[in-house]
């Protein structure tokens, strides 16, 4: 694993039950990146993701992380050493106020602090006496990623943060995802909206059954018109 390489997946095979998800997923993010995973639907873009928190531990292969081996480490652990997974469901408390909901989630030894939050999500600050549950989809998504934010993440993960939201709510999300890797967190980001893989992605895998099927830079996926539609099925406007 080279210097400059935050995650690193070599062959990483993974199950639910007897299913064969995950067959052989080879990626990597490097420092201040963001890598976009692209793929159909039950491509295997979520179970990539869980594979490398814990949730799904892989069956074989190698997960590498800050030059360690992670493969089959408890999810809180890995959630430790400063990987986090910001979850499609994104799991904010609904009673809880805005406020109540970041204070609880700050860690000490984190370089960010609330009023740091704050100043990527203006929104949150002008809410932050809502509670949870009183939040439209798009804040909701914004406290989700403020929260990982604090636990002081050496890389962020976050799955499909921008489905089903406004236009205009969906710019301000991906202003607010180069912020963050601006500010020195990489990014490895599952995301089906196809502008906005290519308006942030340094990098793009696209997942095929399992397995990674496309790899490309940012310059030669914008030119590359056949794979998009070949395993996306998408053309980008």
């Amino acid at each position: 694993m080279s210097a400059g390489t935050a995650l690193r997946l070599d062959d990483v095979h993974g199950y639910y039950g007897k299913s064969h998800i995950l067959q052989g997923v080879s990626l990597e993010v490097r420092a201040g990146e963001i890598v976009c995973l692209l793929g159909r639907n039950g491509a295997g873009k979520t179970s990539t993701l869980r594979s490398i928190s814990g949730l799904l531990p892989p069956r074989r292969g190698r997960v590498t992380f800050g030059g360690a081996e992670i493969a089959g480490w408890a999810p809180h652990r890995i959630a430790r050493a400063g990987l986090c997974l910001v979850p499609e469901d994104r799991g904010i408390f609904g009673l809880l106020t805005v406020e109540e909901n970041l204070r609880i989630a700050v860690r000490k030894g984190s370089p960010w602090a609330i009023r740091d939050v704050y100043r990527i999500f203006p929104r949150l600050e002008e809410r932050r006496r809502n509670g949870g549950a009183q939040l439209s989809g798009g804040e909701q998504q914004m406290l989700s990623i403020a929260r990982a934010l604090l636990n002081g993440p050496k890389l962020l993960m976050l799955d499909e943060p921008v489905e089903g939201l406004a236009p205009v709510i969906v710019e301000e999300i991906v202003a607010q995802i180069r912020l963050i890797r601006d500010a020195g967190v990489p990014i490895l980001l599952v995301e089906q909206n196809l502008a906005v893989c290519t308006s942030l992605a340094d990098r793009h895998y696209i997942l095929e059954l399992g397995r990674i099927a496309y790899h490309a830079d940012a310059a030669e996926f914008a030119r590359d018109e056949a794979a998009r539609d070949r395993f996306l099925g998408v053309k980008a406007h």
